[in-house]
């Protein structure tokens, strides 16, 4: 009787959908390139925290995309794990606490980065902005990363 319940459990686990990777950039500026390689073009410079998901390597790069849908390639040594997020929408409201209820302390414009220290079950992420470090909460629908 107990071999039925293991072929469910694994079908399960097996179809669970795979979290994509998500890095952030490692250093002050780091240039994305139009192939990994340091012979191709620079496409942009990227701010350290800025959020990529990986959708591919090659060697020693990763093939990635942010959140305005951009492609590029990024030298794997420098980018990290560490959690970011960037704003999506033209304005936001930073708010003291996590729901529309709490004051808004701040507002942040599209393109803003700001390091993830915690989410909640609501749907808001309280996030850290390293320039100027101001701490508050936003509707995570409004950010992009993680």
């Amino acid at each position: 009787m107990k071999k039925f319940w293991i072929v469910p459990i694994l079908f399960l686990l097996c179809a669970s959908p795979v979290s994509a990777k998500m890095v952030s950039i490692a250093s002050e500026f780091v240039n994305m390139r139009s192939g990994p390689s340091q012979n191709n073009a620079v496409l942009w410079e990227l701010g350290k925290g800025y959020p990529l998901k990986v959708i591919g390597s090659r060697g020693g790069w990763y093939k990635v995309v942010d959140y305005e849908n951009d492609t590029g390639w990024i030298f794997k040594k420098l980018v990290n794990r560490t959690p970011h997020l960037v704003v999506k929408k033209k304005i936001i409201n930073i708010r003291s606490g996590p729901g529309a209820k709490y004051k808004i302390i701040r507002q942040a414009k599209r393109g803003v980065v700001f390091t993830t220290l915690k989410r909640n079950k609501t749907g808001w992420v309280k996030v850290r902005h390293e320039e100027t470090l101001l701490v508050g909460w936003v509707k995570r629908s409004l950010l992009w990363g993680w």
